[in-house]
């Protein structure tokens, strides 16, 4: 149903007669800001391009406006004419709009996080309560590119098959909605809970910079007693008040031996602030953390190391999985490392781990952020309804190696529920002239092979035309153009391989190096095929997995 437009004398205005307010999305074009008032209160601003018909938006953005319904909206824009025009496209309805074919397009990955439409980037907020895994995450629900930052959710009861349930919270004056986290106050230190429902707590960055009326980045909170499906800002914002240049991307979790919260905030280049606070609205800082050339998206967690409970580190983490090993008692992170890297890749960043993970693993999900302009291969996302994807989550471990305590990465076990055909094969001879995989053909796969190099100059596993090739002499594993060099543990090389539609994810070595890409394969080409040059190597174990898509159901609601 189309919009109620309303003549108010120059006013533009809109009553608002259903749950959801429609505005259509073009493409590409001049975004411009639109801003909905309640009276004098500004309920909802957002910068959208607009197309010059209904019929030519690449998607409709479906404004939840549930708790105006029955109000009458005056739509403010830098010009008359362009007010009359968001009345006039806007449509409303009881029910978001869905894009056309929605999860069944050709490039949306099949096992991996997109969102229904719009833009995404940092996942955000990740949290485990009553039997669901949260994941928030930074969307446009407005266009295609960056902008308009709000907290998109979704939720799924394994890690793998998500169901988005709408956004939750949006830009306000303090301005847009950037990076943070989430957690279950499960003893109420806030006060913000309800009879029998510990509040979930969201901290995130308001961006203020892109507020109507510029202000400083601060730190804010907001809170729901119901599940994650309603959310009411903290009457007290911000919670932490400006330090200097961006400070931004608040973690918060819970230390058990010093009885508090703690906050981890990037706040300039190569120095993040750890705060403190008992109830997790006045927040005090505890300590400086220096990072060499740290920047943004912190995390602080700890580990077991080689599994022993009772010998744990902490690992210090930045935006793009650059790491730090070593201890934390509360108030002060000492590192016993230098800067590692946890990716050779190209395309994985501002990664974050889930908090309250139930059976104890440290779980991470990264975002797949495409490549430059001069990267063709890495931007799948073309002509789609959304833009950009997650990576797989991956369990974090901590293990001892002759460099010292490292961090190794694995695809999360509920990989498997998505299994479909699998072929086993072992004691495989690898040749320049025969493929053991020539009859294997698809989209999906989850590869595991232990492979012994043996004389072979190179081991080569190649999955729908893009190479991944091991060259034995230099130890050199290399991928789109990216490389990592190792010796492989006990003379065999282990790699375990995730093909989405727009994306590979490599782990090699048990996942002590990892290498993630989204990538445009050749669409004709479904093959898989494993082979050596110059010698004979052998696949000791190799199985191929074909992977079921994860929105099966979701397609069809």
């Amino acid at each position: 149903m189309s919009a109620a437009l309303l003549a108010g004398g120059c006013a533009t205005e809109i009553r608002v007669e259903q749950r959801y307010l429609h505005f259509p999305v073009a493409g590409e074009g001049e975004a411009r800001l639109v801003k909905l008032m309640d009276g004098e209160e500004l309920v909802r601003y957002f910068e959208i391009a607009l197309p010059e018909q209904k019929s030519d938006a690449r998607f409709w953005s479906s404004t939840d406006m549930e708790a105006f319904r029955g109000k009458t909206l005056t739509v403010e824009m830098e010009s008359s004419d362009d007010e009359a025009r968001v009345a006039e496209l806007c449509e409303q309805s009881g029910e978001v709009r869905r894009p056309p074919g929605v999860y069944r397009e050709a490039r949306r990955p099949q096992f991996h996080f997109s969102p229904m439409a719009g833009w995404t980037n940092d996942p955000n907020g990740l949290v485990y309560y009553d039997g669901e895994y949260h994941l928030f995450f930074q969307h446009n629900p407005y266009g295609i590119p960056w902008g308009n930052m709000t907290w998109g959710h979704a939720v799924s009861p394994d890690l793998i098959h998500w169901r988005e349930i709408g956004d939750a919270i949006h830009p306000d004056e303090l301005g847009t909605v950037f990076s943070g986290s989430a957690v279950v106050d499960h003893k109420n230190s806030s006060g913000l809970g309800a009879a029998g429902e510990p509040p979930m707590l969201a901290f995130y960055t308001a961006a203020g910079s892109h507020a109507p009326a510029p202000v400083p980045f601060t730190q804010a909170m907001a809170y729901s007693t119901d599940r994650g499906r309603t959310w009411t800002k903290y009457e007290g914002n911000p919670v932490v008040e400006f330090f200097e240049e961006g400070n931004r991307d608040p973690k918060v979790f819970w230390h058990e031996p010093a009885g508090k919260w703690i906050m981890v905030l990037w706040v300039t280049r190569g120095n993040f602030f750890v705060l403190g606070s008992e109830n997790l609205k006045d927040w005090e800082k505890l300590s400086d953390l220096a990072f060499p050339d740290g920047y943004e998206c912190p995390e602080l967690f700890e580990l077991a190391v080689d599994g022993n409970a009772d010998d744990t580190r902490w690992v210090m983490w930045d935006a793009a999985g650059r790491h730090l090993i070593g201890r934390f008692d509360g108030q002060t992170f000492t590192a016993e490392s230098e800067v590692l890297p946890s990716e050779w890749g190209r395309n994985a960043y501002a990664a974050q781990t889930w908090n309250d993970v139930p059976d104890g693993r440290r779980i991470l999900i990264p975002w797949m952020r495409t490549g430059a302009g001069d990267e063709p291969d890495a931007f799948p996302f073309e002509g789609m309804p959304f833009n950009q994807q997650m990576g797989i989550p991956r369990t974090l471990t901590l293990r001892t190696t002759p460099d010292g305590i490292r961090l190794f990465a694995k695809p999360v076990r509920e990989v498997e529920t998505l299994y479909g055909e699998r072929r086993r094969l072992t004691n495989v001879p690898l040749t320049a002239g025969a493929n053991p995989l020539a009859d294997i053909e698809g989209e999906l796969f989850d590869i595991a092979a232990d492979l012994a190099p043996g004389r072979a100059e190179s081991v080569t596993l190649e999955v729908r035309g893009t190479p991944i090739v091991y060259d034995v002499a230099d130890g050199r594993l290399s991928c789109l153009g990216h490389s990592v060099e190792f010796k492989p543990t006990g003379g065999q090389l282990d790699l375990r391989v995730l093909v989405d539609r727009t994306s590979i994810e490599v782990f090699a070595d048990e996942g002590r190096y990892v290498m993630s890409f989204t990538f445009r394969p050749d669409e004709s080409n479904r093959g898989v095929s494993l082979s050596a040059e110059g010698g004979t190597a052998r696949a000791i174990s190799l199985e191929v997995a074909e992977l079921r898509s994860i929105w099966q159901q979701a397609a069809s609601e």
